[in-house]
């Protein structure tokens, strides 16, 4: 597989990143093609063209990216910036789907206690099953999401976080109350709309007043308790094209950083490239 370096945010996480310049090809489980079925589920599956063949990275890395309420896994898959991105860069696109919940809209079973489908089980589901459908690398696997999905994966980062690689949550933090502890430390890259007004900032109220998002700074100060940061502020912080960014290295598998963009509650149309580009930066 050919690749190139890139420096886009390289200097930025200490070290060159390698772009890979791969056209993308999507492949269903069946004729037409079909979602993918697990016992708990049904996800879609979006491989790049390096898939399948023998070269120095094996088998193939993938990002799990977690739709928002309301939404599918196959929506995630009409975002052509979001698996275009991802797929030229020799990941593998999986898309899982969310099982009806509130008013018959499908979305995410994330907060603990509540009835309803087992999502860290199904997830597990998935990759075991994209692994040996596709040759998955389970060790190499982003657990990324929009809105709701953004929740899921704050949530099962905080009571799992040795089931991902990594996790990259869009537009989504805790609810509160926010949990008091975590199983972990993790690697995390938050990505948030500074005119965010579906999931502000600060958090608010859902549902006449029964359940409250929770103030995004509140989750990055819990996820620094867990990571055992040495110190609220930053160890770097900057600018970097439209992204303002803030990061707490705090270990090994405990990088923290927080991304604004100056846009409202949208996946940035770059979100692929800076996001692995941490990834990849502080995979080793």
């Amino acid at each position: 597989m050919m690749c190139q370096r890139r420096s886009v945010i390289a200097a930025l996480f200490g070290g060159a990143v390698m772009f890979c310049q791969v056209q993308s090809v999507l492949a269903g489980c069946g004729p037409d093609p079909a979602s993918c079925k697990v016992p708990s589920g049904d996800y879609e599956l979006a491989l790049p063209t390096n898939a399948g063949h023998s070269d120095d990275m094996g088998a193939v890395p993938a990002v799990v990216f977690l739709h928002g309420h309301g939404s599918a896994g196959a929506t995630v898959m009409r975002n052509r910036s979001l698996v275009d991105g991802v797929l030229a860069r020799g990941y593998a696109v999986i898309a899982p789907t969310a099982l009806p919940r509130w008013q018959g809209k499908r979305s995410w079973n994330f907060l603990p206690g509540r009835a309803g489908r087992d999502e860290v089980l199904f997830l597990r589901e998935v990759v075991t099953d994209a692994a040996d459908r596709a040759g998955i690398d389970p060790e190499r696997v982003l657990l990324a999401g929009f809105s709701a999905g953004a929740f899921m994966v704050n949530y099962l980062a905080c009571a799992h976080p040795e089931d991902f690689a990594a996790y990259a949550p869009v537009a989504g933090g805790f609810w509160d109350p926010l949990p008091s502890s975590c199983a972990g430390p993790v690697r995390l890259f938050h990505t948030h709309g500074w005119a965010d007004t579906v999931v502000p900032l600060e958090g608010r109220f859902l549902n006449g007043g029964t359940f409250r998002q929770g103030d995004v700074f509140a989750g990055l100060a819990l996820w620094r308790r867990v990571n055992g940061c040495a110190s609220d502020a930053p160890a770097g912080q900057g600018v970097s094209g439209q992204w303002s960014w803030r990061r707490w290295s705090c270990g090994a598998s405990a990088d923290l950083v927080f991304s604004l963009v100056p846009q409202g509650h949208v996946i940035p149309k770059d979100w692929p490239t800076q996001a692995l580009d941490w990834f990849e930066a502080t995979g080793d």
